[in-house]
């Protein structure tokens, strides 16, 4: 996903920022990452508080295979489908992921 297409779907929250980083994209808004661009896939940051909401709206927590064989779960979770068409619900997802992103960053 290019840059500017990233910037509009995050109009809502102002002015954002992206960098390269592990062959995708750290996408940041007042210097806090809240979502990654990874193999053209949005994905939204989640925390204790807000990961239930994701895994309730279907979207899908990432993960990748560890060096033991297992599931190392991220996270980090794909835009849920409803955001995708909406973007006052998008808005909405952006928030809870930079606020996640907010209180990630105090811990």
């Amino acid at each position: 996903m290019d840059n500017a297409a990233i910037e509009e779907m995050f109009e809502s929250l102002g002015t954002i920022s992206i960098r390269r980083m592990f062959g995708g994209k750290g996408i940041y808004h007042q210097g806090v990452i809240f979502a990654l661009e990874l193999y053209d896939e949005i994905m939204l940051k989640a925390d204790a508080e807000t990961a239930p909401l994701f895994a309730e709206a279907g979207a899908r927590q990432w993960s990748y295979e560890g060096k033991s064989g297992k599931p190392v779960l991220m996270p980090y979770w794909s835009i849920p489908d409803e955001a995708l068409d909406d973007p006052e619900v998008m808005a909405r997802w952006s928030r809870l992921a930079f606020e996640a992103g907010l209180r990630t960053a105090k811990s």
